[in-house]
């Protein structure tokens, strides 16, 4: 699995560890300082999107007309959002799924681009809305919700603009059972490590930092 990481450019890893450095240098600065939450929670959004890019970048399984199974890939963003609440983790969401172009640069067009990238990522921030929920089970039912809702909109892409691919199934059984077949394993993924106390604190301290 490490090996994958070799395969990341050095233009790509450039802009990651700069988008790293200015995020950690505005939660330091913003933290010393006392200052308002909105520029902390942007600095701690960068770092969400750059790990959840990098980890993008680990592919265990790749499906044969996009879409792949990570190391939880998706979970940044999940915490984030279920932490700082929808709008921040929609427009983490957006920014992680518009990053996604470079690693996947499949386009029919613009509007099956919108559907399998900032729309399908940003529907991430759904786990926002367990927040108030009990800790314990409520991120857990977050990260469910988000990943269900990255889930309907592939499948609205795939029965829109890939339906060729169904041959004589139904189109939304095809492109049901075709993404599911990795967002589950992606969902079982992140909810199993979610699940580990010594991660869940841990991304609570980030949270809190």
């Amino acid at each position: 699995m490490f090996a994958k990481f070799a395969e990341i450019s050095g233009a790509v890893w450039g802009a990651l560890a700069a988008i790293v450095l200015i995020g950690a240098g505005l939660i330091v600065f913003m933290k010393g300082r006392g200052q308002l939450r909105s520029p902390r929670t942007l600095a701690i959004g960068a770092l969400c999107v750059a790990l959840a890019f990098v980890l993008s970048s680990v592919r265990l399984f790749r499906m044969p007309q996009g879409g792949s199974v990570t190391p939880a890939s998706m979970l940044p963003i999940l915490a984030f959002a279920y932490y700082f609440g929808l709008a921040p983790g929609l427009l983490a969401g957006v920014a992680y799924g518009l990053l996604g172009l470079l690693q996947d640069f499949w386009i029919l067009n613009v509007w099956q681009m919108l559907l399998d990238y900032p729309i399908a990522f940003g529907m991430l921030a759904l786990s926002a809305l367990f927040r108030r929920m009990p800790e314990q089970y409520g991120f857990l039912l977050g990260i469910a919700a988000g990943i269900a809702g990255r889930f309907v909109s592939s499948v609205l892409s795939g029965v829109v603009f890939f339906s060729e691919y169904a041959g004589a199934m139904n189109p939304w059984l095809y492109s049901a059972g075709y993404n599911g077949s990795y967002l589950l394993l992606e969902a079982v993924i992140c909810i199993a490590i979610a699940a580990i106390p010594a991660v869940k604190g841990m991304l609570k301290r980030i949270a809190e930092a």
